[in-house]
């Protein structure tokens, strides 16, 4: 509907932009005004002549006479003015108005098919489902079971369909070849966390920490623990750091009262 109605103005304008050219003749390339002294001196030099022809006898006398007053009216006479040229206003309202039209265009059609995006891809578009399935993830897994950047993956995707029991074997698949694998870690903390073993999440996010003291993931989580079991000043020690590396993480709006909470929790 949207492009229907560009197109429609589109059209409109450009007919009210050629409409004039095509109910008048064109005019004439534009040429530069003549000099009113050439005008004169070639009539001085026609004058010569005649006056020649006449002493020679080669032309009648009326017509000397009728060629002389023409000669003379030509070259004395004024010109008339040119008229001047009007200000080009047809133009620069059709130029606004495809501009406007072009514009609400833009405004309205581009917000509805930008959509979201996926790390780079272009502005238009929604996210596709690019990814493996979890299907292929578990084949591939099959397949090679060293495969760590798919094991991974396939942790992920049983942790987001809450398969517990999946993402352990697939995390823990990848600690069997790299026990200091943070991604691995980190993700084995959250099944821990939602199985209801906070000391075994503690111990597995305390790893991640003691490797990489700044993990947005470790901290955010391990906070959570702390503030939930009431160690609120461990929840204050923990998330003062996260929102110190995290202040534009999603989780920070979530985690700064919680924050303040947990501050006033933990003074004597």
């Amino acid at each position: 509907m949207t492009y229907l109605l560009f197109t429609s103005l589109f059209l409109a304008a450009l007919a009210f932009a050629v409409r004039p050219f095509l109910t008048r003749r064109a005019a004439g390339w534009p040429a530069e005004p003549l000099d009113a002294r050439d005008d004169v001196s070639r009539a001085v030099s026609s004058l010569r002549d005649l006056e020649f022809a006449r002493a020679a006898g080669t032309i009648a006398p009326e017509d000397h006479a009728r060629l002389r007053g023409l000669l003379e009216r030509s070259a004395f006479a004024r010109g008339r003015a040119q008229r001047a040229t009007p200000a080009p206003w047809r133009t620069l309202v059709i130029a606004a108005l495809l501009a406007g039209t072009a514009a609400v265009l833009v405004a309205v059609s581009l917000p509805q098919s930008a959509g979201d995006r996926a790390p780079g891809e272009p502005l238009t578009g929604t996210v596709a489902n690019s990814g493996p399935s979890l299907a292929e993830l578990e084949r591939r897994a099959k397949a090679d079971p060293s495969d760590i950047p798919n094991q991974l993956a396939l942790g992920d995707a049983y942790l987001e369909s809450s398969n517990l029991t999946g993402a352990v074997a697939a995390y823990q698949a990848v600690l069997a070849r790299d026990a200091n694998n943070v991604s691995a870690l980190d993700g084995l903390a959250i099944v821990l966390y939602r199985s209801g073993e906070a000391k075994g999440a503690l111990l597995a996010l305390d790893k991640v920490l003691a490797m990489r003291p700044k993990d947005p993931d470790a901290l955010f989580l391990k906070g959570l623990i702390q503030y939930q079991t009431q160690d609120f000043a461990g929840a204050v020690t923990t998330w003062q750091v996260f929102l110190d590396v995290g202040e534009f993480d999603g989780r920070a709006p979530m985690v700064r009262p919680l924050y303040e909470d947990a501050k006033k929790q933990a003074r004597p």
